[in-house]
């Protein structure tokens, strides 16, 4: 009974497209339901956006909040305070291509600490600054390569099954490959997301909300912060180390997240301009897809299988999305003017590629009231053939939910074409 309990459970937290068929999920563009798109330029008092400095004075501002309070919650403004101890130092790894280092973090308030550990992968032949792919990883650092010195960390010791293979060192170096990436003259810095706030019910007091003015208010908040708004918090926190290193080129750092984490990625980057580029890949429910059209992944979904990922007040709009005054072609406009980036796949049917691709459209007047090219076509285009050439890309490749070599070449094109510009 226990080991059935276990596959169920792992099943929910890594394959919820599985359970599809015991709900009722809409896979039919025929019954997407007819919608009406919140206006993205005009504002609450109902005045038309026409120019940059009213976008970034008033309506900017307006769907920050909006977010904030209906959907991830409102991130406090406490400083905590964070300590850095560098554990190790190695040149020459990576078949020699990267120097490595590995950072523990120390984020501590009154009497209680929370601890992190960031890798670092710096191109060996760099010479100088050089820009960074910033992003999460979901099973600890020793994931993303075999070598037997990169660390365990304390928050996925927290959520891991013990003797589960899927969590086993290198088993995620496809999602990472760091030879390529590193050729291509970049640095990488990742961290376990389960570090920032575990990815399990029940254990928010070992995540970094924990230290913040407020914790175990009671009762509850309806915009309270949780999972999402902590792992885009983090994300902020890797930025502001990278900006101290001799070796980062903090000017130029792309923010990239996969799955929950481009939710948080998209999050993060709505709220922390210094992110030069921000990268949603498969994103779907809750992040690059727009709710209104109830395909695949629900509001009623996202937020019942992870009910600690968003703000209380989101819960009002299950089996409601006809009612919400926002949807997410405006968080991806938030990042206006810097470049954004929409991946999918087309047998991700569970995060809606359709709808991950019409949110990016929509966002694309934010853009031109800076003269930039956004996506000039609600037609999605061909499978990869990827759409590079504005501020907004996007492509839609074969496969299924995950990060790939596809994908990571044309994240570095994207990169390159916009920091040599």
């Amino acid at each position: 009974m226990k080991n059935i309990l276990l596959v169920l459970l792992l099943c929910i937290i890594f394959f919820p497209e599985g359970l599809a068929q015991s709900r009722e999920v809409n896979y039919d563009e025929s019954k997407v339901p007819q919608y009406t798109l919140p206006e993205l330029l005009i504002t609450t008092a109902g005045k038309r956006i026409e120019s940059k400095e009213d976008w970034e004075k008033v309506r900017r501002p307006e769907l920050l909040k909006i977010f904030s309070e209906q959907m991830y919650g409102t991130t406090p403004g406490d400083k905590i305070k964070v300590e850095y101890t560098v554990l190790e130092k190695k040149q020459g790894v990576l078949n020699g291509l990267a120097d490595r280092q590995q950072i523990e973090f120390t984020f501590s308030s009154g009497d209680k600490e929370i601890k992190a550990l960031l890798l670092v992968y710096i191109p060996a032949t760099a010479g100088g600054k050089v820009p960074f792919f910033i992003g999460y990883n979901f099973k600890g650092n020793h994931s993303v390569d075999t070598d037997p010195r990169i660390l365990y960390s304390e928050g996925f010791k927290l959520v891991k099954e013990p003797g589960h293979p899927d969590w086993e060192r290198g088993s995620q170096q496809t999602r990472w490959p760091l030879e390529y990436i590193i050729s291509k003259g970049y640095g990488v810095a990742t961290m376990n997301y389960h570090d920032i706030f575990p990815d399990k019910d029940g254990l928010k007091d070992h995540s970094i909300v924990s230290l913040f003015s407020g914790y175990d208010k009671s009762p509850q908040p309806s915009d309270e912060w949780q999972a999402i708004g902590a792992w885009a918090w983090g994300s902020g926190r890797i930025l502001d180390y990278l900006e101290k290193q001799s070796y980062a080129d903090a000017a130029k750092t792309v923010l990239m997240g996969h799955s929950r984490q481009g939710k948080a990625a998209l999050w993060a980057g709505a709220q922390d301009p210094r992110f030069a580029i921000v990268i949603s890949n498969n994103s779907g429910s809750g992040g690059a897809a727009l709710s209104k059209r109830v395909y695949g992944e629900t509001v009623k979904i996202v937020s019942s299988i992870k009910p600690f990922w968003f703000a209380p007040a989101f819960n009002q709009y299950h089996d409601n999305e006809a009612n919400l005054p926002f949807d997410q072609h405006q968080l991806i406009a938030l990042m206006a003017p810097r470049p954004v980036y929409v991946a999918s796949a087309v047998g991700d049917r569970w995060a809606d590629p359709k709808g991950e691709f019409l949110s990016a459209y929509h966002a694309s007047p934010a853009y031109e009231l800076y003269g930039l090219k956004g996506i000039a076509s609600d037609h999605m285009p061909e499978i990869e053939s990827p759409l590079h050439d504005g501020a907004i890309g996007y492509h839609i490749r074969k496969g299924v939910h995950d990060v790939t070599a596809y994908d990571w070449e044309q994240f570095i094109h994207f990169a390159d074409l916009h920091f040599k510009r």
